[in-house]
């Protein structure tokens, strides 16, 4: 069964070096959306991209990055965004990272609910 709801779409760009208490940022944020009760969230590891800084990050054979770029989407009902994205934002601003950015827009939810009978 489908239902629909209106919701936001939360995508946060980072580096895959940065950190917050130790482990790497990206698994931080997936972990705390994750405690927070959060409908969902993926990582996707980039190819190549660029910051604020201009400096390209790639997976080029004849220059191996460890910087690679990380985007995080995370997708809930707007009022579990809202307050995670304080939580985020919180993290960001003391963690230990080389720039960031944080984008948000509404988007339409689709929830399949599976069989409980599985």
């Amino acid at each position: 069964m489908m239902e629909k709801k209106q919701g936001k779409l939360l995508k946060i760009y980072i580096g895959e070096s940065d950190k917050y208490g130790g482990k790497p940022l990206y698994k931080y944020i997936l972990e705390l959306a994750k405690k927070e009760g959060i409908a969902g969230s993926t990582i996707f590891r980039g190819m190549a991209g660029f910051g604020k800084t201009s400096v390209i990050h790639s997976t080029s054979i004849l220059r191996f990055s460890t910087d690679l770029p990380i985007l995080i989407e995370i997708v809930d009902l707007q009022e579990k965004i809202d307050h995670l994205k304080g939580l985020i934002c919180e993290v960001m601003e003391d963690g230990e990272l080389t720039g960031g950015l944080i984008t948000e827009e509404k988007v339409d939810i689709l929830f399949y609910r599976g069989n409980e009978k599985q």
